[in-house]
């Protein structure tokens, strides 16, 4: 999953959130070969089409599905670079740049087109199947194009040993987190297969389960939102062993920032202080109206929430109330123009030509695809955590939703980066990947730091069993045993 690169000029923090779609195209302003040019002139035959359940990147030309995979999905694919090999060819793009890189590889013909695009996690689509290998390269210009602009890996951190190291010494670390850190209490996450919430959604008829979170789609209809709202509501004040873990941060001085995408608040509930916070995708700590701006504590709405029903604002409530006494003020004129007229002025209408006023709908604080985010996330990021920061730990996320997957790229490439999730992802470079539980993961690096992160939801006499994956020096799987 790639980034949606930000309009010329603009702050690549400061767009609407939107899910991460299509990866970075723009072609380079230096080319000095011809079949780099006609491979980079290609690009613009290609669009973009929707992200796919199982996470990988996708291109769409007209209708036809590229998608950008892990290298261990591409292992059984007659013809495919090794593992070995694609890791070879990435160091060598980034030592001697995409022109060279053409050069030596294309142009001189050493390996074809349609082996190398696999060397970049292309899955090569059928449709070109018998094609010439010339047809290859307008797919090869992107993965060559995404390829170089990536964070590459620093090779000097790859062990536990490691992170542990990065962990004790660091002094100013940025936490970005997301949904997966709040699963071990009940909270479903978005995008898991069969347990996320947009795994749940079909019965809703929604051509995208995102659509939920679109803020065209609730000022049209908020039902649709809070039919689903108290699925993700937090009912209890508690929290995770991970949420621990950032306040443990917090208190050893250490936590610059967290970045959080969860709309939950449970890192309030842990005590992160909101000076320590950015909550990117607000939160349902308050609440607004729609029509008034009304504002209100998030728990006031709580109850309408969890019955599924659509709160109202009070104010306008009262509003409506307090007009309903006055001669005439029930019921409004409607003009042609949208504007209102008392009923007095035209005695004459049908009862059909009268507004009846309605209370506003309080809409929780969070932030819809099609909302900008808050002015403190790119603030802040760019101008005082990017200069500070010595370590960047991402945890519980896929980073699919832009502009925060763009953090990683934003900071410095020589900041070390760890992310711990269940799963790795394909589009970032990170220099430890630790995948397991959150939960898990977090408590044992604790134990090794010789960190005290207690919680009653991790065993006293818990074992963790810390296994390499084949082929990733960098790369741990966390199991508890006997689980």
């Amino acid at each position: 999953m790639d980034l949606v690169p930000a309009p010329r000029g603009e702050n690549p923090v400061k767009t609407p959130m939107v899910e991460v779609e299509a990866v970075d195209v723009a072609a380079p302003a230096n080319t000095e070969t011809g079949a780099l040019q006609e491979a980079l002139e290609a690009l613009s035959d290609f669009g973009t089409d929707s992200d796919n359940s199982d996470g990988d990147d996708a291109l769409s030309d007209d209708g036809d599905i590229i998608q950008f995979v892990r290298d261990d999905q591409l292992q059984d694919v007659p013809g495919a670079c090794t593992r070995e090999e694609a890791v070879a060819y990435r160091k060598r793009l980034h030592d001697i740049g995409k022109a060279a890189f053409v050069e030596e590889t294309l142009v001189q013909e050493t390996v074809t087109a349609k082996k190398l695009c696999t060397a970049f996690g292309i899955k090569l689509p059928d449709f070109l199947e018998g094609a010439p290998d010339e047809a290859y390269h307008p797919l090869l210009a992107i993965a060559i194009s995404r390829e170089f602009s990536r964070r590459p890996k620093l090779p000097q951190y790859n062990s536990i040993d490691d992170a542990v190291k990065l962990l004790k010494e660091a002094k100013n670390i940025i936490v970005l987190t997301g949904a997966g850190i709040s699963t071990s209490l009940g909270i479903p996450d978005f995008r898991s297969k069969d347990t996320g919430l947009y795994s749940k959604l079909a019965h809703l008829g929604l051509s995208d389960p995102q659509e939920v979170f679109d803020i065209h789609v609730f000022r049209e209809d908020p039902s649709i939102f809070f039919s689903i709202a108290k699925d993700i509501l937090p009912t209890e004040k508690k929290f995770s062993p991970t949420h621990g873990f950032i306040k443990l941060l917090q208190d050893q001085g250490k936590l610059l920032t967290n970045y959080t995408q969860n709309i939950d608040n449970i890192e309030a509930n842990a005590g992160v202080l909101a000076e320590n916070m950015v909550q990117c995708h607000g939160s349902f700590a308050t609440a607004t109206c729609v029509k008034c701006d009304f504002k209100v504590a998030g728990d006031a709405i709580f109850n309408d929430i969890k019955e599924g029903k659509i709160p109202e604002c009070s104010a306008c409530r009262q509003r409506i109330d307090e007009d309903a006494l006055k001669p005439q003020g029930l019921k409004r004129k409607r003009s042609s123009n949208g504007n209102q007229k008392d009923r007095k002025d035209d005695e004459s209408s049908d009862e059909d030509d009268y507004d009846i006023p309605t209370p506003g709908v309080m809409k929780p604080d969070i932030t819809f695809f099609g909302e900008d985010l808050p002015d403190e996330f790119g603030s802040r990021l760019v101008g005082h955590d990017r200069q500070l920061a010595d370590l960047v730990i991402v945890i519980g996320t896929s980073l699919k939703v832009a502009p925060v997957a763009e953090v990683p790229g934003v900071l410095p490439r020589d900041v070390p980066q760890i992310y711990i999730s269940r799963t790795p992802v394909s589009h970032t470079d990170f220099d430890i990947d630790l995948l397991g539980d959150c939960d898990v993961v977090v408590s044992e690096l604790c134990r090794r730091a010789g960190w005290n992160l207690q919680h009653p939801m991790i065993p006293p006499d818990e074992q963790v069993k810390i296994s390499p994956v084949e082929g990733y020096e960098s790369r741990h799987v966390f199991t508890v045993v006997g689980a």
